[in-house]
C-alpha cells in the first residue's frame, strides 16, 4: 500500500464550499477498489490549510487504475475548483518507525497475558479434547506440538508477535489443516464450548469486553473452518493471519486487566 498526501491552502472566499466538495468526491473514493481509506483534516493553527490522506493499494493502481477508471470523473468534477490551491501532492511509503502511544488501548494479546496465557489455554483445551468422545478422534494423530502451534496462532491473531506467519507457514498452512476434513456444525460447537471451558479453567480475563472480543473471533474462525473444510470448498488460499481487536466494546477508560468484571471505571 502507498499513502498519498495532498496539502491545500484554500483562500478565504472559497473556504465555505471546500469540505462540501470533498463530501461529494468521497463517494468516488468509496466506490474505487484501488482506495483503501481516506481522511481530510483541517489545521487548527491555520484554518485555511487542509491535509488529505488517501491510502491506495499501489501507485500504479492510483495513477492508472483510479485515474483511468469510471469514477475518477465524478471525483475530479467535485474538487476541480480547488486544484489550484494544492501546495503538495505526493506518494509516501510507511517506514518501520511506527507504534502505539501511551493513550492506546492494550491489545487483546496483552490483556490476555501474552503468549504464556495462550500456551496455558491451549494446553488445557487439548487436554479436554482428548477426553471428549466427539472431538478426540479428530485430533488423535496430530503433531505433539499441535497445541503450541495453535497457541502461537491465537497469540498472533490477538495482536501478538507474527511468529506463526514467520515460523509456521502463516494462513496458508492453517488453512491446509482444515481442507477436506468435513467438519460438522456439531463438532464446531463442541470445539467452541471446550475452548470457553479452557478459558475459564486457566483464568483468562473474564471481563465482558475481553470475552466478547475473544468469543467473536472463536465464532468467526470456527465457522470459517467449517466452510473451508467441506468437500467442495474453494477458499482463498493466500491471505494474512487475521488480526482481531476490541471491536465495538473496548474496556472503559481506566479499566485494567486486573479489574474485576464488575469494576467498570466509567469515563
Amino acid at each position: 500500500m502507498v499513502i498519498e498526501y495532498i496539502r491545500y491552502r484554500v483562500p478565504q472566499e472559497r473556504l465555505d464550499g471546500f469540505e462540501a466538495a470533498y463530501e461529494r468526491a468521497a463517494g468516488a473514493l468509496r466506490a474505487a477498489p484501488q482506495c483503501v481509506d481516506y481522511e481530510l483534516s483541517r489545521c487548527l493553527d491555520d484554518p485555511a490549510c487542509y491535509l488529505l490522506r488517501i491510502t491506495w493499494t499501489s501507485v500504479d493502481e492510483h495513477l492508472k487504475g483510479f485515474r483511468g477508471g469510471p469514477v475518477f470523473g465524478q471525483f475530479f468534477a467535485a474538487i476541480k475548483p480547488y486544484v489550484e490551491d494544492i501546495q503538495e501532492m505526493r506518494h509516501y511509503a510507511q517506514t518501520t518507525v511506527a507504534g502505539p502511544g501511551g493513550a492506546t488501548l492494550p491489545s487483546l494479546y496483552e490483556w490476555a497475558g501474552g503468549t504464556d496465557a495462550f500456551m496455558m489455554l491451549c494446553d488445557a483445551f487439548y487436554r479436554l479434547v482428548r477426553s471428549d468422545h466427539l472431538l478426540a478422534p479428530m485430533f488423535a494423530h496430530v503433531d505433539p506440538d499441535h497445541a503450541r502451534h495453535v497457541a502461537v496462532w491465537l497469540a498472533e491473531v490477538f495482536g501478538g508477535p507474527a511468529t506463526y506467519t514467520m515460523e509456521h507457514g502463516g494462513y496458508p498452512h492453517m488453512l491446509g489443516q482444515h481442507l477436506g476434513r468435513a467438519i460438522s456444525e456439531t463438532q464446531r460447537r463442541r470445539w467452541v464450548n471446550l475452548m470457553m471451558d479452557a478459558a475459564d479453567e486457566v483464568g483468562l480475563p473474564d471481563h465482558p469486553e475481553f470475552r466478547a472480543a475473544f468469543t467473536s473471533y472463536i465464532e468467526w474462525g470456527t465457522r470459517l473452518a467449517v466452510a473451508n473444510s467441506q468437500p467442495n470448498a474453494d477458499p482463498i488460499r493466500q491471505a494474512p493471519v487475521p488480526r482481531w481487536g476490541w471491536g465495538v466494546a473496548p474496556p472503559y477508560r481506566g479499566m485494567t486487566r486486573n479489574s474485576g468484571a464488575g469494576d467498570l471505571a466509567h469515563p
